[in-house]
């Protein structure tokens, strides 16, 4: 049945994810193209008049990645530095027993930057096992910073905070070494005699 799917060619006006860049003419699936291309206004049927247009919408959509990808760039380097971590329930092979999801790590980044992602944006394959894993973030077509994920059984400790305490303590040592420690007199006179 799939051989006899029809093909539209159409002129994408926007970039479309997985399927091309603005200007690009492509040939789709008849009903992806009428049900989802032309109705979004992501897509023009590719008639002459529309063939004649393509460079210059390749132009015009060059001109607004570019100020995309400059707008987002400090969030992109924002998320660079972010790792997250989930404790789970998991059973002894290491299997968790249900997943995380790209919600789950949109609602993460939310807290930890405050930078609102939406779940659609976030490409994860579900995480059902522990260890880490590579979550990728689509801010624009050609901005896509990952970011790990760590899944970790619930009730040990947090890889992402076992260095942070030995560094804490460190610095809590030193004040303390380095005050010097001043005894107060005593009120009672040494007893000569």
């Amino acid at each position: 049945m799939k051989g006899l799917e029809k093909k539209m060619k159409v002129l994408l006006i926007k970039d479309v994810y997985k399927l091309g860049r603005a200007g690009d003419i492509k040939k789709v699936a008849d009903g992806y193209g009428r049900n989802f291309l032309l109705p979004q206004g992501m897509a023009l049927l590719a008639t002459a008049g529309a063939l004649r247009q393509s460079d210059r919408i390749r132009q015009d959509a060059t001109k607004r990645r570019a100020a995309l990808n400059h707008e987002m760039s400090a969030v992109a380097e924002v998320l660079k530095g972010v790792k997250l971590a989930f404790a789970v329930k998991a059973g002894e092979t290491g299997k968790l027993y249900g997943s995380i999801t790209s919600q789950d790590v949109a609602d993460a980044i939310k807290a930890k930057t405050g930078i609102e992602i939406k779940r659609q944006q976030i490409d994860l394959q579900s995480v059902r096992e522990l260890g880490e894993h590579t979550a990728s973030i689509r801010l624009t077509v050609d901005m896509i910073p990952t970011i790990p994920v760590i899944a970790y059984r619930e009730g040990e400790a947090n890889p992402l905070e076992e260095a942070a305490p030995a560094v804490e303590s460190k610095k809590e040592a030193a004040p303390v070494e380095a005050a010097p420690v001043e005894e107060a007199p005593t009120e009672e006179a040494p007893a000569e005699g």
